[in-house]
Order: C-alpha cells, then structure tokens, then sequence
C-alpha cells in the first residue's frame, strides 16, 4: 500500500492553497528562463509542491508529543544515554539549500528515560523546517531539556550546507559543527568530557 502524503500544516492549507503553491513554482520556472508548460516541465509544479510537504513537514509536529511517554522501570540506570549519527536533511533559511547532517544526542536521565526512536523523531521535527545549523542544535537540546527534565543534555550536529558547495564560495568538503550543551553537561567537566568521548568513540 502506498504512504500517505505527510500532514499539510494547518496554516498553509489555511492561507495558500495547492493551486497557488503550484503557480508560484511555475513562475520561478519562467524566471529562471524555461517553459513550464513544456513536455519535461509540465508536471514538475506538483512534483514539487508535493516534495515541499515531505520536507517541511515538521511544522505540522510537536515535538514535545514525542517525549510524552516516558519510562521508570530502569533498575536504577542513572548514567548517560547517548544516540549519536541520527541522519536529516534540512534546508536553509537563507537559500532554502539543503543541510545534509548527523546529529549526536545525549540525556543524563534524572528518573524517566524516553524510547530512543523519539530522539530521532525530534531531530526530524525541528530539521524538517526552515533553519539555521545554531538554531536547530539549540531547539533540539531545549525540548529534551524542557520535556524530560533531566540532569543535563547534550546535542552536537556535523553537517554540510549545499548554500556554500553549490553556490557562493563553492567549498566542498567543509563542514560545520555546533554544540548545545544544559545542565550538568555544561557545568560538570567530567560529565561534558564523557558525553564528547562516548559520540567519538567507535567499536572496531
């Protein structure tokens, strides 16, 4: 059975309707110097208002509703929870370029700990918007931070952006990486330095 089309956000449906969407896309088309209404083009409006829903899906999510369903039952576990190489694609604020990336995530659980898949969930949410790489690391860390209270918490995020490899500079093979280190990740050295160690670490 086919996959349904990701949520439309509530606002857009509200405010710009598929046919507008479709022909805003056509007239970047004309701009660009091409003929929407030729063989090759005519379904791309579509084509890419229907990528632009899978893309920016996560204005549609909360993702704090990830984090809502939480565990006790740990036998006493009170040490780090680290998930690190989630992959996303985001896109940039600025150009609307796409962000290729791996986040590492980190929690030091205070009593409740979370289904590690909802980690990754929350990545996609905040990713799956307009961004900026600082904003992204920050909105993820907070959530968790928020949600989940825990004792510290922990995001470093590599990536690459296309708005610097494909235009402007033209820099391949750069990346970027931000951190956004709460709690005792940020006031215990220890904890900060075991936190960084574990998302370096790789079993041979």
């Amino acid at each position: 059975m086919p996959s349904s089309p990701p949520p439309v956000p509530a606002q857009a449906s509200a405010e710009v309707s598929q046919q507008q969407a479709e022909q805003a896309i056509r007239t970047l088309l004309r701009w660009a110097g091409d003929d929407p209404q030729r063989e090759g083009l005519r379904d791309t409006p579509a084509r890419v208002a229907r990528a632009y829903r899978d893309w920016f899906a996560g204005y549609a999510q909360d993702p704090t509703a990830y984090l809502a369903r939480t565990f006790e039952e740990v036998a006493g576990y009170d040490e780090i929870i680290v998930l690190r190489d989630i992959d996303f694609e985001s896109h940039c604020e600025h150009h609307m370029a796409p962000i290729i990336g791996r986040a590492h995530v980190g929690y030091l659980p205070d009593s409740r700990v979370v289904g590690i898949s909802k980690l990754a969930r929350v990545v996609d949410a905040y990713a799956r918007r307009l961004q900026v790489q600082e904003k992204l690391t920050a909105q993820i860390a907070q959530c968790i931070h928020d949600t989940l209270q825990p004792r510290g918490v922990g995001v470093v995020i590599e990536a690459t952006h296309e708005c610097m490899t494909t235009r402007g500079v033209h820099k391949r093979g750069v990346s970027m990486v931000t951190s956004t280190l709460l709690g005792c990740f940020r006031s215990d050295p220890s904890t900060r330095e075991e936190f960084m160690r574990l998302i370096r670490s790789r079993t041979p």
